[in-house]
């Protein structure tokens, strides 16, 4: 991959990267370093990445490098958390619909969540999704199955509690 390949790869690639990124962490400073950081590598590794291959070859790095940020934030979380008593407010919240689908998607696992957002919000075939994430096409869609009907139960709890 040359200088123009690349900047043309980034210049194409970066939205759709940093809108999954920003939608998986739920922080749009992670999701700059997320993208940043795997761009950064993108160039680091020009040499051995295929132009064709680059869109996948992004996606699946950041999906690597947020699963690493998810796992060392909940080190980190876990460990503050030991250290502050729990506060039980008994304040009823009300939230909108999409804070509500938001929240449900985050407490997916990873490659649910990954798999949801590349296909629903990003559009992403079932193959381009299988290439990404290193699973088959039929993997990606029992995962994906899996995660709708995760996502349908909490929604039938939250109607039920209402």
């Amino acid at each position: 991959m040359n200088r123009k390949e690349y900047n043309t790869t980034v210049e194409n690639i970066s939205d759709s990267l940093f809108r999954f990124s920003a939608n998986f962490l739920k922080d749009k400073e992670e999701a700059k370093d997320v993208v940043q950081d795997v761009l950064e590598k993108l160039w680091l590794n020009r040499e051995k990445v295929e132009v064709e291959k680059a869109k996948s070859w992004l996606f699946t790095c950041a999906h690597n490098a947020m699963i690493n940020l998810i796992h060392k934030r909940s080190r980190t979380t876990a460990f503050v958390n030991e250290k502050m008593p729990e506060r039980h407010e008994s304040t009823s919240f009300v939230f909108e619909s999409k804070q509500v689908i938001d929240h449900i998607v985050s407490i997916l696992p990873p490659v649910q969540k990954s798999i949801i957002l590349l296909r629903d919000l990003e559009g992403y075939a079932y193959e381009e999704i299988g290439e990404i994430l290193n699973i088959s096409p039929s993997q990606v869609k029992v995962y994906l199955f899996r995660a709708r009907m995760k996502i349908k139960k909490q929604l039938k709890g939250l109607n039920e509690l209402a």
